[in-house]
């Protein structure tokens, strides 16, 4: 029988055999790789004795043409209620309105964790030398920084009046015609986005924490981030990590946590992807490292990506990049995005042999060259399948 996920009152999510699970179909080539991904899903559920019960919502494209609106309260109302949902690529609607549909769901339900695993399958074509060695897990706050969409255009009178008050309350020379935005970044905020990411570190194993920030520069937003995340570590986490100031680099048994100004990171994670296990950052560093990283493993074609609160349980799980409207309908691009969202959405949900069955299946069909058309291209001898082909070949290995 099918059931609702419910959060428990000890904090942990109660899963039944047949959850309720939301499904958003995504735009443009959501068409191809949503069933392809349901396909391999359903089969490492029922694997495990387990079904889905996919109940689909509507948001973006779909939604606008058969309700008028880019996304209902009804689909927003049913991620709140089943806490768990994964979604599609969405196209974000042209002037006014709505900033950003994926932005607007992670802020609604207060997702403010963005999870991004990064790391490489063996035979995905890679543009760098080294892709075995990027293995990384990154904590992008979700809810604050620019995306918080706090900003005026230039020329209206919202912007004379804030440019005027920071000129005469603030002494800062703003000059005319300027559009102003607000960068808010906050203790709350940043504790709590820190904290998952440590919780995860030590949960999983993992060596190490770093801090990825523009600090030098904006001391008071992102040197406010570190300064924090380092006052969490000695407040709540000192039996188990350490600063690197507080052990000069050698942690012992505990998780090191370090930190590293953006601009130098996008370069050490190209140059020593080995020094960075999970990274902890603000929301416009980790859009940016999210696509850095996908680009050396095969890009965000095949990246994964979970919005979560883990204080509440609510967690939508979606592809990472772009609608792709050229190609919608051929049945012809990469899956791996959306599947693999999945599999961390199954990891979430404490069906970890489902996820690794999957992940094991993916493998082996790529090592055995079945694959999709962007990577057959880059790969020499390779099978070159359709979307729902590729699904297939990794159901027959699951």
């Amino acid at each position: 029988m099918a059931e609702k996920i419910t959060m428990g009152p000890d904090g942990v999510l109660s899963v039944p055999d047949e959850p309720i699970i939301p499904f958003i179909e995504g735009d443009g080539t959501g068409v191809d790789i949503w069933p392809a991904a349901r396909m391999v899903l359903d089969a490492a559920a029922a694997k495990h004795g387990r079904t889905i019960a996919w109940k689909e919502v509507l948001a973006g494209e779909k939604a606008f043409r058969e309700t008028g609106n880019w996304l209902p309260e009804e689909t927003v109302e049913a991620f709140k209620d089943h806490l768990i949902g994964i979604k599609g690529p969405l196209t974000t609607p042209v002037g006014g309105g709505i900033r950003s549909l994926n932005v607007a769901l992670r802020q609604l339900l207060d997702l403010y964790v963005c999870l991004r695993p990064v790391r490489w399958f063996a035979g995905v074509p890679s543009p760098v030398r080294h892709p075995e060695l990027v293995d990384m897990v990154i904590f992008r706050e979700n809810t604050e920084d620019v995306y918080a969409g706090y900003e005026v255009e230039a020329g209206t009178p919202e912007a004379e009046r804030l440019a005027r008050y920071l000129r005469e309350e603030m002494g800062w020379p703003i000059r005319d015609g300027s559009g102003i935005g607000i960068k808010p970044v906050s203790e709350f905020g940043s504790k709590r986005l820190i904290r998952a990411a440590i919780t995860y570190a030590l949960d999983h194993g993992r060596r190490s924490v770093t801090l990825v920030h523009k600090g030098n520069i904006q001391k008071y937003t992102e040197g406010a981030f570190r300064s924090w995340g380092y006052e969490l570590v000695s407040e709540e986490f000192a039996d188990r990590a350490v600063s690197w100031d507080d052990c000069g680099g050698d942690p012992g048994d505990r998780l090191l946590v370090k930190d590293a100004i953006a601009d130098n990171a996008l370069q050490q994670v190209l140059t020593r992807p080995a020094d960075f296990d999970v990274i902890a950052t603000t929301n416009l560093n980790g859009d940016y490292l999210s696509d850095a990283l996908a680009a050396q493993v095969g890009g965000i074609g095949i990246a994964p990506g979970a919005n979560i609160n883990y204080v509440t349980g609510h967690g939508v799980f979606e592809a990472t990049h772009g609608t792709a409207p050229r190609y919608a309908g051929q049945d012809k691009v990469n899956p791996g995005s959306v599947l693999l969202s999945g599999v961390l959405m199954f990891e979430h949900l404490g069906w970890v042999d489902a996820a690794a069955d999957i992940v094991k299946a993916l493998e082996e069909t790529i090592a055995a060259k079945i694959v999709t058309y962007d990577f057959a291209r880059l790969m020499e001898g390779a099978t070159e399948v359709k979307c729902s082909e590729f699904a297939s070949a990794i159901v027959d290995r699951l």
